[in-house]
């Protein structure tokens, strides 16, 4: 399923990312079992770094989007790959705040103040780490400040969760305009005109859905930049190139848990064989469960001891 349409507006000024992630964020509600306060902070921060994920170069490069704050939501983190492959999970899924004065989730105050940072593994010696202090908490505000102060890009972000009153998932998206090198004044200008008017993402996905109910996913991405940028002057309207993918999918494995148990150290390896004679691990992206028997214990233990030696 192509969830995200890519374009470049017709002056070479800025380029685009619009998706569609109400299915990816809906399945993540239920692997975590979300309140909706936290439903909306998870899957906001899942599609923003699904579309941080794909602006990278190469295939093998990997990001890590880590919200961290004192509120009740403690930490929100997501993972993603250029190939749109993302995972995520937030400290604790069952936060509840009440509703601000305007009647929406208080995502903010959720993580309160804290950290946002950034990392990028890009196949080199050492990963690039950035980190600010979070603006708002609001996920697309302290995104949109992070390429800014971080990287020195003029990058404008919205991100949007709706949750139905059965605590499903009714509309879930992101819009990613980065401006280009040489971009003209006019088309800084008229895209800070757009932005002023612009609806939640949320709402533009209800919309185009409601009045195209057959089209399929390429068209409804293809009305939204329509519905967004189609006011602007002919010059700066977006031109799609092509349309990509970003969908939940955790690469989690027995041989994973397994490192991760030989990473806790030769004597804690051995008390837990001594007194538990098993261990269970829980995969804190999917939560699937991966039992050791003692077999099993003993020969990471005796692999552990041997690579020590």
């Amino acid at each position: 399923m192509n969830n995200v349409i890519t374009g470049i507006d017709r002056s070479g000024s800025y380029r685009v990312y619009l998706t569609i992630t109400t299915q990816m964020v809906e399945e993540a509600r239920k692997i975590h079992d979300t309140t909706p306060l936290a439903t909306a902070g998870l899957g906001r921060v899942l599609t923003g770094a699904g579309l941080m994920g794909i602006d990278m170069k190469n295939p093998s490069d990997k990001l890590t989007v880590i919200f961290k704050g004192d509120g009740p939501a403690k930490q929100i983190l997501a993972t993603s790959h250029q190939d749109g492959r993302v995972k995520g999970y937030i400290a604790e899924p069952g936060c509840e705040l009440p509703l601000k004065s305007n009647g929406k989730l208080d995502v903010g105050g959720s993580l309160g103040i804290g950290e946002l940072t950034v990392i990028k593994d890009l196949g080199l010696k050492e990963p690039y780490v950035g980190t600010i202090a979070l603006v708002s908490g609001e996920i697309a505000e302290d995104l949109t400040a992070y390429y800014y102060i971080s990287e020195q890009q003029n990058t404008a972000i919205s991100l949007g969760v709706k949750v139905d009153k059965d605590w499903s998932v009714k509309a879930a998206g992101g819009l990613f305009i980065q401006m280009l090198p040489g971009a003209s004044e006019e088309a800084v200008d008229a895209l800070e005109n757009m932005l002023k008017d612009l609806k939640p993402i949320t709402a533009v996905i209800e919309e185009a859905v409601t009045d195209n109910p057959t089209l399929s996913m390429e068209g409804l991405l293809q009305k939204m930049m329509d519905m967004i940028f189609g006011g602007m002057p002919e010059e700066y309207q977006v031109k799609a190139l092509s349309y990509r993918e970003i969908k939940w999918e955790c690469d989690c494995s027995y041989d994973r848990l397994e490192q991760v148990l030989a990473s806790i150290g030769e004597q804690d390896l051995r008390e837990i064989v001594e007194e538990d004679g098993e261990a269970e691990l829980t995969c804190q992206f999917c939560r699937k469960k991966y039992h050791f028997d003692k077999d099993a214990l003993l020969g990471i233990l005796d692999r552990y001891t041997k690579k020590a030696e």
